[in-house]
């Protein structure tokens, strides 16, 4: 009888990681990725360094960042990295409590894991208690109704940020240009330019009614300041287009070398007449413009600038009410735009122009100010963060204590429906529960308060029926949130549970995972241990 041969189904170089490992890994990269994070959440969090291969250096404690720069390589760990990108992407902030809640609901899960209990049947609890929560979230928010709320919502946004000592003066500045672009509850984000300027005082930040644009005077010889601008866009080059093929000239005198030369002056002249005969006395051009016709444009006191995005071009359309156009054949008086003042600004090595005093704009620019590239890019993602709450509570129209109120009293009321539920659901509505708690504890944390005194004591006001108690870090007490000023958009809560239970459910599904160290899209080892994920070169 000959013996049986053992039959190899995968090739060498593929690792394979079976049932309980595969999920201690997961959940043990998903547990580091949220302990990364959680001590930047709140207003007395702290900032982390981080510093790339090339010695960039990025000083923030924005959640959503800190994830996307330190380059992770777990595959759990990216897909907790994914859910805070989203998270960003459509509420603009709450990305540090949508990976801790993930990383927290997979830690939980582990207890039950280890008590038998089917990752089947702690999914189902979960999506119960996510369900569950939804309603719950009817009965404890509230209606946004005045721009004072709005305010309030944008200021705990870019609390414990580097805008933090002037979020009332920046929270102003946000509100004003939501309104000024928001179409009815709607916002396109798109149409707030942020630009930022080195070199000035933080407090000296402005909203411009109108497009400030990184560009300078197409020609010397140009004024530096047009009053009751008559805008014109083009899209097309004020320059002689080059043949597409291959193209020969041939000249047998200098007279018709001369003649040449001429026909090209007198085909820009021609252009840049018709541009002068129309009026303006600003062009914007998205492409470039000759140096003859940037003559003849400054001989008239024509104000215009070159190579201008895109994008850019569109925003200056909506700001000013101009058409862009794409022949001067067709030009009409329906096209011009308008702004009380067009002007180019040098402001230490930068010089910007500046279009101002647009009558109802549709696009406007933020015009952040500060000493070194570092605090500007903070405050760039503290505005974004409050740019992207006030736009969703405007469009959402309901808003929930912060300071982990609304967290406290849902994981109050899961735990009551934990008691109705007669399976083992009821122990992962139970966990689910005690997840949400962790986002206050780490809150208090945080500011060096002791957690389990806050806890107890948060719990023992929502048992009295005082939903709106949460943690004010700025006075170190239990108070009343909404009165307090700590607000924020109930979708920004409802999209982080949403978004956490998702990827909570996916990473507990896998109990086999399979990497491939020659696959280019997959290339690494799974190490035992810490569960981590070693990248090959």
């Amino acid at each position: 009888m000959t013996e049986k041969q053992p039959i190899y189904v995968l090739p060498e170089n593929v690792s394979r990681t079976l049932g309980r490992d595969a999920q201690r890994n997961n959940i043990l990269a998903a547990k580091i990725v949220s302990d990364i994070v959680k001590t930047t959440l709140g207003p007395k969090g702290m900032d982390k360094m981080l510093v790339d291969s090339a010695g960039n250096v990025i000083v923030t404690n924005d959640g959503v960042t800190i994830l996307e720069e330190i380059e992770l390589d777990h595959p759990a760990a990216k897909m907790i990295a994914e859910i805070a990108k989203t998270q960003e992407t459509e509420v603009g902030d709450g990305t540090t409590t949508v990976a801790m809640l993930a990383g927290k609901l997979l830690e939980n899960a582990e207890k039950l894991l280890d008590k038998r209990i089917h990752p089947t049947v702690i999914i189902k609890g979960y999506k119960l208690a996510a369900e569950k929560v939804k309603n719950f979230f009817n009965e404890v928010s509230f209606s946004v109704e005045s721009k004072d709320v709005l305010k309030q919502i944008a200021m705990t946004a870019m609390t414990g940020k580097e805008a933090e000592g002037n979020r009332e003066m920046f929270a102003n500045l946000i509100v004003s240009a939501v309104d000024q672009v928001a179409s009815g509850r709607e916002v396109e984000l798109g149409n707030i330019k942020i630009e930022k300027i080195r070199g000035d005082g933080v407090e000296n930040s402005e909203l411009i009614r109108g497009i400030v644009l990184d560009k300078e005077a197409a020609n010397e010889s140009m004024p530096k300041k047009i009053e009751n601008a008559k805008i014109l866009l083009i899209d097309f080059p004020l320059e002689l287009r080059a043949p597409e093929a291959e193209t020969k000239i041939s000249i047998s005198t200098p007279q018709q070398l001369q003649e040449f030369i001429t026909s090209e002056e007198i085909a820009l002249k021609s252009m840049t007449d018709k541009i002068i005969a129309s009026g303006a006395n600003v062009i914007f051009c998205q492409k470039g413009i000759d140096d003859v016709a940037q003559y003849y444009l400054a001989k008239r006191g024509i104000f215009a600038c070159r190579r201008i995005a895109k994008a850019d071009m569109d925003k200056l359309s909506r700001a000013t009410s101009a058409k862009i156009i794409s022949s001067l054949s067709e030009l009409g008086e329906e096209d011009f735009g308008e702004a009380e003042k067009v002007e180019q600004i040098r402001s230490g090595g930068n010089v910007m122009t500046y279009v101002r005093g647009c009558k109802n704009p549709k696009a406007v620019t933020l015009l952040i100010k500060g000493s070194t590239d570092h605090v500007l890019d903070e405050i760039e993602r503290a505005v974004k963060d409050g740019i992207g709450v006030v736009s969703t509570a405007l469009k959402e129209g309901r808003m929930v204590p912060g300071g982990g109120a609304i967290e406290i009293e849902l994981a109050r009321r899961l735990r009551i429906y934990a008691n109705t539920l007669g399976g083992r659901e009821r122990l992962a509505v139970e966990e689910f529960s005690q997840a949400l708690e962790f986002i206050p504890e780490t809150l208090a944390e945080n500011a060096g308060l002791d957690p389990i005194s806050i806890l107890t004591e948060l719990k023992q006001r929502h048992e009295s029926g005082n939903i709106k108690d949460g943690l004010n870090l700025f006075t170190g007490k239990i108070e009343d949130c909404i009165s307090a000023g700590i607000i924020e958009p109930l979708k920004v809560k409802s999209q982080a549970i949403s978004s956490a239970v998702e990827v909570a459910a996916m990473i507990l599904r896998i109990d086999d995972v399979l990497v491939s160290s020659g696959n280019s899209r997959a290339k690494g080892n799974y190490r035992g241990g810490m569960g981590g994920y070693e990248g090959m070169d």
